[in-house]
């Protein structure tokens, strides 16, 4: 099994997904490779550190955390060499391109990326929905060899198959009023696990988010604060998403963007999941209609 969260920044991991990873490790006996995927530098989020500063920061951050967090990481390059800039992520070509190669270079079974907003009225970060569109718009192309050989030649009289994986899309706390989810997965035996990984990202977490003021949030003093700061975050989704009782939670939605899951083996292969009949009854009906089973 073999799982790739792509997303916009350093941290998004964290913040929606790194327990349900963590769960996964520990139901397989290991038996999972686990990759993030940063499509941005990490240069713009702050508010008196340099860019230049802001970025070696951030960077060194999140490898501490995939260090702690024992998962692959990778930090997207495009054709060219560049790191996307961060706050400016627009789909073009060479984006898509580089995606394409992670993505094919990795063949995961499940994509795990940022959702892409319907609703018009809903807040959005631009970097979340840039990274949203390039794997929707990209997913197809993924079993396609000669979609982006101008960017990265290769052979193309001699091709291999690559498997499209089943795309997921996370929770977006950007995405104010909007958000929504198929699948919860009850991540509360992994709660320490995430309290340490985000707690690597020292300057997000006790510098940028609390002063740019969007978070609900003070400055936390130490990692018991944190511990504190990050459960009421996580209370506050519960509320959001209208689930019952206490413990942190992580949610999904299945896109029909790349292969489109069989219901029982997604049910079977998502660890902890919260028991929600009537919303597992509807996803099993929508999948099943998409496969025209």
């Amino acid at each position: 099994m073999k799982l790739l969260f792509v997303h916009a920044h350093f941290d998004d991991f964290e913040f929606t997904a790194a327990g349900t990873f963590e769960l996964w490790r520990r139901r397989t006996g290991g038996q999972v490779r686990r990759k993030v995927l940063v499509c941005t530098d990490g240069c713009a989020g702050h508010h008196f550190r340099t860019r230049a500063e802001t970025g070696r920061l951030r960077l060194a951050e999140q490898q501490e955390s995939a260090r702690l967090g024992g998962y692959e990481f990778e930090l997207l390059r495009l054709p060219d060499g560049r790191v996307p800039r961060e706050a400016c992520l627009r789909v073009d070509i060479p984006l898509l391109a580089a995606l394409w190669k992670g993505i094919r270079d990795f063949q995961p079974d499940y994509l795990f990326c940022p959702p892409l907003p319907a609703d018009p009225l809903a807040g959005v970060h631009v970097d979340h929905v840039a990274v949203a569109r390039a794997v929707r718009e990209v997913a197809y192309m993924i079993n396609v060899p000669h979609a982006f050989t101008p960017e990265y030649p290769a052979d193309e009289t001699r091709s291999e198959p690559c498997p499209v994986p089943v795309i997921v899309a996370v929770y977006d706390g950007y995405q104010f009023g909007a958000n929504t989810h198929d699948l919860a997965v009850d991540v509360e035996p992994a709660f320490e696990d995430i309290a340490r990984l985000t707690w690597c990202h020292q300057s997000q977490i006790r510098e940028w988010l609390p002063w740019v003021g969007r978070h609900q949030m003070e400055p936390p003093a130490d990692f018991a604060a944190w511990r504190q700061t990050l459960r009421a975050r996580f209370e506050r989704k519960r509320r959001e998403l209208g689930l019952a009782g206490p413990g942190a939670v992580e949610v999904f939605t299945v896109t029909a963007w790349g292969e489109i899951p069989d219901p029982e083996r997604l049910f079977q292969d998502f660890p902890n999941l919260v028991p929600e009949p009537d919303r597992h009854a509807a996803l099993r009906r929508r999948l099943q209609r998409w496969r025209g089973d």
